[in-house]
């Protein structure tokens, strides 16, 4: 089983509210535009990925997004595509739609910002909130 697992925290500003994406960024702040950011500070980016998991996503294979805070568990489905490029330092973004740029890790995903947990969502802005983002290859 191919699984990443990223560390992350969250932010006063996180809204958690965009219709179609939901991100991950390793930045170190927000802004209340930044309406489609679960959590900051992520241990990881796309380009921290192993070579093994990107030709996995590029090959076209669905991917478990696993949010995990406290004891609290949201999952979101997404697939990879041919199209993906797999190349940016700071963010992961989910889509909905089948757009693709360097900050893309998945598409046609089932569930974006506003549909996360909204108790995940409220813990989360709070800065000294941890969360563990489990990212699984299914076959």
């Amino acid at each position: 089983m191919l699984r990443e697992i990223i560390r992350c925290r969250g932010h006063e500003n996180v809204r958690a509210t965009h219709k179609s994406t939901l991100e991950f960024t390793k930045e170190d702040y927000l802004t209340p535009r930044g309406d489609c950011i679960l959590c900051i500070e992520a241990d990881k980016g796309i380009n921290d990925l192993s070579g093994e998991f990107k030709a996995a996503l590029k090959a076209g294979k669905k991917l478990l997004i696993r949010i995990r805070v406290g004891d609290l568990i949201d999952e979101v489905l997404a697939e990879g595509s041919p199209q993906l490029i797999l190349d940016h330092d700071h963010s992961m973004v989910i889509r909905k739609s089948t757009y693709v740029d360097g900050r893309t890790l998945a598409v046609r995903a089932n569930k974006a910002a506003r549909d996360i947990d909204r108790r995940i969502v409220e813990l989360l802005r709070d800065p000294e909130t941890r969360a563990e983002i489990e990212l699984i290859i299914l076959d």
